[in-house]
C-alpha cells in the first residue's frame, strides 16, 4: 500500500525553486563553457545535449528532411563544441533561447552559402557561429504547419517542461516516491483521462481527497521547478513571467 505523499520539507529538496538561484546556475554554466578546460568542455557538452532538439526541429522545418536536419544539427553542435561560438553568449543578450536560435540561423545561412559556392566551383567558406545578428533564415514552411521559428519555440518549450519534469522525478525518487510520481505524471502533464482518478487512488491505497491534495502539491512543485528552469535561461528575473507566457503559448501552437 502506498503511503500518502508528503510535501517536500523546505530546505531539504535537491534543488530549490528560487528563480534567481537557477538563473545564476544556468549562466554560470555558460560562463564555465567558455573556458578551455575539462570543466568548461563538460559544461558546453551539457548545454549542447540539453538544447539539441530545438535546433534539430528548426533545421527539420527548414530542410524538410529529417536525416539531413539531424546531420546538420550534429555539425552545428560540433562547431559549438569545438569552441569559440559560446563566447558571445552572455547574460547581456537576454534570452538564451533567442541567442541559440540566432546562432543556428547564422549557421544555416553560411551552410547554404557554402553549398552555393561549391555549386559554382568556388571554395567553401568557414562557418562562424559568433554573429547571431544575421537576418531571418529562409523559411520553406507552408501555411499548414508551424514556421521554423515557431517549431523551434515549441520544441524549446517541450524541452524546458521535460527538464522541469525530470527535476521533479529526481526529487520524488530521493524521497522514495518514484513509483507514485510515475503514477500521477499524466495529471501533471495534462495527459490523464477523465474518470481515472478514483482508480488511481485505489491503486495507491489512498482515498480520493488525499490523492487530490498530493497531486495538487506536486503540480505546485512542478510549476516552481518550471519557473526555475525558465529563469535559468534569462538575464533578468523580470522577464520570467513573460517567458512563461511565451512558453505556454508555444505549447498551445
Amino acid at each position: 500500500m502506498t503511503a500518502e505523499p508528503t510535501e517536500p520539507t523546505p530546505g531539504t529538496t535537491p534543488r530549490e525553486a528560487s528563480g534567481a538561484e537557477f538563473r545564476t546556475t544556468r549562466w554560470t554554466q555558460v560562463s564555465r563553457a567558455k573556458a578551455d578546460s575539462p570543466e568548461g568542455r563538460r559544461a558546453l557538452a551539457e548545454l549542447c545535449d540539453a538544447y539539441y532538439e530545438p535546433v534539430a526541429t528548426f533545421l527539420r522545418c527548414e530542410l524538410r528532411e529529417g536525416d539531413a536536419a539531424r546531420e546538420l544539427a550534429h555539425t552545428f553542435f560540433a562547431n559549438v563544441l569545438a569552441g569559440g561560438a559560446i563566447t558571445h553568449a552572455s547574460q547581456e543578450r537576454g534570452r538564451f533561447r533567442s541567442y541559440l536560435l540566432g546562432a543556428v540561423k547564422h549557421f544555416l545561412s553560411h551552410h547554404r552559402e557554402a553549398e552555393r559556392r561549391l555549386k559554382r566551383g568556388g571554395g567553401a567558406k568557414d562557418i562562424s557561429l559568433n554573429d547571431t545578428d544575421a537576418g531571418e533564415a529562409r523559411s520553406v514552411a507552408d501555411a499548414s504547419v508551424l514556421s521554423p521559428d515557431a517549431a523551434f519555440d515549441r520544441q524549446w518549450a517541450l524541452t524546458v517542461v521535460a527538464r522541469a519534469l525530470e527535476a521533479l522525478r529526481v526529487e520524488c525518487a530521493a524521497e522514495g516516491r518514484a513509483g507514485f510520481f510515475e503514477q500521477v505524471k499524466p495529471w501533471l502533464t495534462g495527459d490523464s483521462a477523465r474518470g481515472d482518478q478514483a482508480a488511481l487512488a485505489a491503486r495507491c491505497g489512498m482515498n480520493a481527497n488525499a490523492l487530490k491534495v498530493a497531486v495538487h502539491r506536486l503540480k505546485r512543485r512542478f510549476r516552481q521547478l518550471l519557473k526555475a528552469e525558465v529563469a535559468g535561461t534569462l538575464d533578468d528575473p523580470a522577464l520570467v513571467e513573460a517567458e512563461m507566457r511565451d512558453l505556454f503559448a508555444a505549447l498551445g501552437s
